[in-house]
């Protein structure tokens, strides 16, 4: 570095203005490096607190998801355990309905079944306790009106007066039924029915409440691993860090340079021109230099800065994570409810459904009484015309015998007034008074105490009608097909 023979020190450059240019941007160089080297301290500890935040909302993603499966379940299992309850009660309603047909039906047939007026209109002749007429008659006889011959010519004058009759005006089978308690029956069968149509809609919105709740939070669930890359972000880091390491080093190394330069000049030694000049372009370079590593430091500040606003974001997904995990327990309370509410209905619906089925009872022997009824009545008819024909062969009998008796007793009289006409007058008066006394008269009459039965009339079509459906069967019984 020794200068020409010519150039005095007085000519030289400021080495001391260079010196401290250097020291300057070594000092700003060493704070650039620094704040670089911190940023990337700090941007690795970020990257790995994003990476544990994304892994807690991964690990709380995926455990709502499986709490979110069972809340799904729980309202599957709600509906299922719904349906086979409104399956059940569909059972119910599909026997009701054939229960209740069946009772419309032998109503209505009831209903068109009329009942002949002596089975219900009361008079002397129908009394339970028979005719009043024959008691206190002499000796027990009867009414002449109420012999045999005179019970079948009036037999006869009522069957002949009935042909007219408009039976519109008689009463049917179903007069004689209980209407109002049919109605109470059937009335305390609807509102029970209807009480259990409350009990179930109760938790009708159960599932539909529960797959809304679900899909909510499904919804608002935050995805996951939506930041930008961090391991791109950590290498330009790197890169820029090594590349201002190496700038910093060149700083190092040019004020090092300087500051020997200035020592040797300070002890004597001249330095050429050319050696000014080129410590002259040295320190020329060093603004270059220094805006390369404000720009780098800017780069490491920048992939700091998404670094920490992916950090950021992370702890909010984490933070909605935790006001959802609150949203799950709350959703976990309302299922224990439900499940319970949706227990307390089944049991209050069996319940009910064992007194529905109970009342189904009454409606069921309802309609097997009145089918026996009607039965028993077509019955009736056949056993009042037996007892009809009975009574009509026995008053025959009868009658034969009152005849004979009657013609037997005229033959008497004659032969004996031929005998008092021939013999009489031969026999003293006194002797054998009662020769001259006419023969017994006899009559056959109900035994002391009974009186002569009285029967309703049927006309014959109405027995026919009787007659062919007990041939039939046209009886329906509960739990037979035609239910």
């Amino acid at each position: 570095m020794s200068s020409p023979p010519g150039e005095t020190r007085a000519e030289q450059p400021p080495l001391v203005s260079l010196v401290l240019q250097s020291k300057k941007a070594l000092q700003h160089g060493e704070q650039l490096c620094s704040k670089a080297n911190a940023l990337t301290n700090a941007s690795a500890q970020c990257a790995v607190d994003v990476l544990a935040l994304d892994a807690k909302v991964k690990w709380v993603g995926e455990a709502v998801i499986e709490q979110l499966k069972l809340a799904a379940s729980v309202a599957k299992s709600i509906e299922l355990r719904r349906s086979q309850l409104e399956r059940r009660i569909r059972e119910w309603d599909t026997i009701r309905s054939q229960h209740t047909t069946a009772l419309d039906n032998i109503l209505e047939a009831l209903g068109t079944q009329v009942v002949p007026p002596d089975f219900h209109q009361t008079s002397s002749d129908s009394s339970l306790f028979g005719s009043q007429d024959s008691i206190g008659k002499p000796n027990g006889i009867s009414d002449p009106r109420l012999s045999p011959s005179a019970t079948i010519r009036d037999d006869q004058i009522s069957h002949k007066t009935r042909q007219n009759v408009d039976r519109t005006k008689w009463k049917t089978l179903r007069d004689f039924v209980d209407e109002a308690a049919i109605e109470d029956v059937l009335d305390a069968v609807e509102s029970e029915r209807t009480r259990l149509d409350d009990i179930v809609a109760s938790t009708y919105h159960y599932p539909e409440t529960l797959s809304n709740a679900v899909a909510s939070i499904r919804d608002s669930l935050p995805i996951g691993g939506a930041y930008p890359p961090i391991n791109p972000i950590l290498s330009i880091q790197e890169h820029t860090t090594i590349d201002m390491a190496k700038h910093l080093e060149s700083l190092t190394a040019h004020y090092e340079q300087m500051a020997s330069a200035l020592h040797d000049s300070e002890t004597g030694e001249v330095f050429s021109e050319e050696d000014l000049r080129e410590m002259i372009r040295d320190t020329d370079e060093l603004p270059a230099i220094m805006s390369e590593l404000e720009d780098s430091v800017k780069e490491v500040d920048t992939a700091h800065e998404k670094l920490l606003t992916a950090k950021a974001a992370a702890k909010g997904k984490l933070d909605a994570s935790s006001s959802i995990l609150d949203d799950l327990d709350e959703l976990g309370e309302i299922m224990s409810d439900m499940l319970e509410k949706q227990q307390d209905v089944e049991e209050d619906c069996e319940d009910v459904l064992e007194g529905l089925q109970q009342r189904l009872q009454v409606v069921e022997e309802l309609h097997h009484r009145y089918v026996l009824y009607q039965s028993s009545f077509n019955k009736l008819l056949v056993e009042i015309a037996r007892r009809r024909q009975y009574r009509e062969a026995a008053e025959k009998i009868v009658e034969g015998m009152v005849e004979q008796l009657r013609a037997m007793t005229e033959e008497e009289c004659r032969v004996r007034d031929n005998f008092n006409v021939e013999h009489g007058t031969h026999i003293p008066a006194d002797l054998c008074l009662c020769i001259e006394n006419p023969p017994t008269r006899w009559d056959v009459v109900p035994l002391p105490g009974d009186v002569r039965e009285t029967l309703p009339q049927i006309d014959s079509d109405l027995l026919a009608q009787a007659r062919e459906k007990l041939s039939t069967g046209d009886v329906i019984f509960p739990g037979t097909d035609s239910l």
